[in-house]
């Protein structure tokens, strides 16, 4: 059964070892977890990418037929100078276990830990395969974590469930991303005389404002019920070369979150139009897109999680995710994913981060019941 004295050590153990990304170096993490395993008898293997980027993936139960995925990850964001608990030290004060990636997502690995370990002392038999994936590079866009991993056919499940998120929600929708630099070119002439040039800030300035007025047109008519609405953020300018000299150049940066049901290319050739009536000379270059996510509330996932939860009664909502997670990464390859975690709301990439230990605990017994519950047809 889950013991929650170990699942409190473990997650201490787990904290205190730095695997911050940037610079991003896994592999003290997973040699950690992998000799875990190996003391339950649980055979793993790493896949590397990079050097010292490791993800290891372990099968337990059936090793053919159907197969459910749980995946934690790795690494964590760096954790920066404002801390006013020591980050890797998995300091326990009043319920809370303080420390790098206690919400994000080391207590989740530790619950997920926790509960293999619980299966195997209780030799549980499960009807499916369980793929245990403890993955990389997520923090930076798993290029080098579940991303290689499901396009070269290593993980192959036939379900998955993403243990990255907070409150016991069950995440079931999923925003959009696109980062889009645009670069807006003028004509350099004397500051004293401006009039004989073609400032290109002014044109962004008249860009972004519009863009804005678009994006705000936009977000009053589409609607998602687990998701806020569309949102546009400008997270970079610069331009210009000198104080006295109109400016012959400037880039900003877009970071676009749109909603199920939108798509990218649209978005695109509405921004074009945008950026036409405010300068002729433009360009735009896609740093980066990733497809917003919709799954049925009616799907197995969804029902055997809230089963579980119901009868641990533990408040579990659906509900949707702002932000990427690694959910979208299943879409491609046609396999249904939802996400849910034992994380506190608002606490990832904080200062001073922290987990509830009774939600680690109740997080825990949640995923042991959901387990052994869970049936793909």
């Amino acid at each position: 059964m889950v013991n929650k004295k170990r699942l409190l050590l473990l997650t201490k153990k787990l904290i205190r070892i730095n695997s911050a990304n940037p610079p991003g170096d896994e592999s003290r993490i997973a040699s950690f977890v992998k000799t875990y395993l190996e003391k339950l008898g649980v055979k793993s293997r790493i896949y590397e990418f990079k050097k010292n980027r490791p993800n290891l993936v372990a099968v337990l139960g059936r090793q053919s037929g159907s197969r459910l995925l749980i995946t934690p990850h790795l690494d964590t964001v760096p954790a920066g100078k404002s801390w006013k608990v020591p980050p890797f030290s998995g300091e326990v004060r009043s319920g809370k276990i303080y420390g790098l990636g206690a919400t994000d997502c080391k207590g989740n690995l530790a619950a997920s830990l926790e509960v293999i370990n619980s299966l195997v002392e209780d030799r549980v038999r499960l009807d499916y395969g369980l793929v245990f994936a403890a993955t990389a590079d997520e923090e930076s866009g798993s290029a080098l974590g579940l991303e290689p991993l499901l396009k070269r056919g290593i993980l192959k499940p036939d379900s998955a469930l993403v243990l990255d998120a907070d409150d016991f929600q069950i995440i079931v929708a999923q925003k959009g991303l696109m980062h889009i630099k645009v670069k807006i070119s003028g004509k350099k002439a004397h500051g004293a005389y401006p009039w004989l040039g073609e400032n290109a800030i002014d044109a962004a300035v008249l860009a972004i404002e519009g863009l804005k007025r678009h994006w705000a047109r936009r977000s009053r008519v589409e609607q998602n019920r687990h998701l806020k609405p569309a949102t546009l953020n400008i997270g970079t300018i610069k331009g210009g070369d000198k104080v006295n000299v109109v400016a012959d150049w400037c880039e900003f940066e877009l970071d676009y979150r749109f909603l199920p049901g939108d798509s990218a290319i649209s978005i695109i050739k509405e921004i074009k139009g945008v950026l036409w009536r405010c300068s002729r000379d433009f360009k735009i270059e896609i740093e980066g897109i990733q497809r917003p996510y919709l799954i049925s509330a009616s799907h197995p996932l969804v029902r055997f999680l809230q089963r579980a939860a119901r009868q641990m009664r533990i408040a579990s909502r659906i509900s949707g995710s702002e932000g990427a997670t690694t959910i979208s990464f299943f879409q491609g390859k046609g396999i249904p994913a939802v996400a849910t975690g034992f994380g506190v709301s608002g606490c990832a990439h904080m200062a001073d981060e922290y987990a509830m230990v009774d939600d680690l605990f109740r997080g825990a017994l949640l995923l042991e019941r959901f387990l052994k519950l869970y049936k793909s047809n």
